[in-house]
């Protein structure tokens, strides 16, 4: 299974153009489209357009798409050089832009490299836990991931006491062996969720953006996303993952910012019916 095919992405008869049904299979447990899955999205379409891989690619989420809703993807190669080409994605549900993709795609050869950053010592995923799934969870692409807890604690043991800011876990999509950027876009999304760690409670988080930086893309069947908090201040947090092989092999680095609220045992969540900006236009008596 290929990350097209994970995500349900389908091309149009324009290559510029795809569509993106927001199932449950690609969405949050609050019913919107989820961050990562939008940036692997655009990712696979300007990946396509542009026929070279992934170099550096950030989202930026301006409003929702709410599940059961259709993405219309528009890419646009702003410039092609010889070994890179500099493009964006931008996402719309109707006439409303709701996330723009920005990225650097291309391959340069120069006869040294390096990597400076090693894979912490952790158990191997088959000596791992598996991250608790709460009920809320269900049907959403966290229940798609397979997701090992390699350092940390799992959902139970947050009980509201401090703990460190450095995380860990091995993550898989069963079927999916074969590591693309757009995989590892759905697996760094989870830097938001990891704020529970330092702060010892349960949160729910929303993706302001995401960057990724892609290394070097090797076989492997697990990933494992090591990742360091940095800040949790004014409502917003702010962390980064490195992505490794099993092998040791650094893929890809990821960052972002989230805005955080504090998770309470009544939490529920309304399902956002239109985009933020086209229910203020409705609101100020705009046509739809």
């Amino acid at each position: 299974m290929d990350a097209r095919t994970f995500l349900g992405l389908e091309p149009t008869d324009d290559p510029m153009r795809w569509r993106l049904p927001v199932t449950p299979a690609v969405s949050t447990p609050g019913r919107f489209l989820y961050g990562g899955c939008a940036l692997a999205a655009g990712l696979v379409a300007l990946e396509e357009a542009s026929g070279r891989p992934t170099v550096w690619a950030a989202a930026q989420y301006l409003s929702f798409a709410p599940t059961g809703s259709e993405v219309e993807w528009e890419v646009v190669l702003a410039a092609v050089g010889h070994h890179v080409t500099q493009g964006r994605a931008i996402a719309r549900v109707g006439d409303v832009e709701i996330i723009s993709v920005n990225a650097a795609l291309g391959r340069s050869a120069l006869e040294v490299s390096g990597t400076w950053v090693a894979a912490p010592e952790v158990p191997p995923p088959d000596q791992c836990p598996r991250q608790e799934v709460p009920p809320l969870f269900v049907d959403t692409v966290l229940t798609r991931v397979e997701h090992r807890l390699a350092k940390g604690r799992l959902f139970s043991m947050l009980d509201g006491s401090p703990g460190g800011p450095h995380s860990a876990f091995w993550a898989r999509v069963p079927g999916h062996l074969e590591p693309s950027a757009s995989t590892l876009a759905v697996i760094g999304d989870y830097v938001a969720g990891a704020v529970a760690q330092p702060i010892g409670q349960r949160i729910m988080g929303r993706s302001l953006d995401n960057t990724l930086r892609v290394v070097e893309l090797v076989p492997t069947e697990w990933v494992l996303c090591d990742i360091h908090v940095h800040a949790l201040q004014h409502g917003f947090g702010h962390g980064e993952a490195f992505l490794f092989a099993e092998d040791g092999t650094l893929l890809a680095v990821a960052s972002q910012s989230n805005s955080v609220r504090l998770w309470s045992e009544g939490m529920t969540f309304t399902r956002p019916t239109e985009p933020a900006v086209h229910r203020r236009r409705l609101e100020e008596g705009a046509k739809p």
